[in-house]
């Protein structure tokens, strides 16, 4: 399997095959870790200004390191989007299915309670070149799911459709009811999550 490619490198594509200077892949980078923070912190509405203030540069630096700022977005989301791959294809291949489930659910879920973009991104609001991503993404969750369900791991009654909302609802907002969510309410909500999709009974017991 082919080592997916940074955002970085991503947005340095050049069609001669020259490598680029050094200075450029300097601004690059830095354009590349302001845009995960602020997508982040601000989500996909993000303003190409605000991303540049962030990385110390100028907007017309902004623009000339990388094609558009929905190109910037679309890479970073898409260097996101491959570490949840990777989290679900190392679940996959865990001989112990609610192991492997429980793992891809933590890491999953985690990584859409700190990110207000790829929250967003997951729920949809992304580019369409992300659309195939998140056809693979549904894949790899029905896959864990059935997997669990196969070995009497998870309740049977449940479908690998309810799993993916469920997931989305762990990753809670920060209030509700005048209460304030700690870093860490995602945690438990998840753990109560899973909890609930456990079955009751190994299948090997069951008559």
């Amino acid at each position: 399997m082919n080592q997916p490619r940074s955002a970085v490198d991503r947005l340095l594509v050049d069609e001669s095959g020259r490598s680029p200077r050094a200075d450029a892949r300097r601004n690059v980078e830095r354009l590349v870790a302001a845009a995960r923070i602020a997508v982040a912190e601000v989500g996909v509405g993000v303003s190409s200004h605000e991303i540049a203030r962030r990385a110390g540069v100028g907007v017309g630096t902004f623009y000339r390191r990388v094609p558009s700022l929905e190109a910037l977005l679309e890479a970073v989301l898409d260097e996101v989007l491959d570490e949840i791959t990777q989290l679900a294809d190392r679940a996959l291949a865990d001989p112990d299915p609610w192991h492997g489930l429980g793992e891809f659910a933590a890491g999953y879920v985690r990584l859409r309670a700190e990110s207000c973009g790829i929250s967003e991104a997951l729920g949809g609001a992304c580019p369409d070149g992300l659309a195939e991503r998140l056809t693979g993404m549904r894949e790899r969750i029905r896959q864990l799911v059935e997997r669990a369900q196969v070995v009497g791991a998870m309740r049977v009654d449940v479908a690998w459709q309810d799993v993916a909302f469920l997931l989305a609802a762990a990753a809670t907002g920060d209030h509700t009811l005048g209460l304030r969510a700690d870093d860490r309410q995602w945690e438990r909500n998840l753990g109560i999550i899973l909890d609930g999709l456990r079955a009751s009974e190994p299948l090997a017991s069951v008559i």
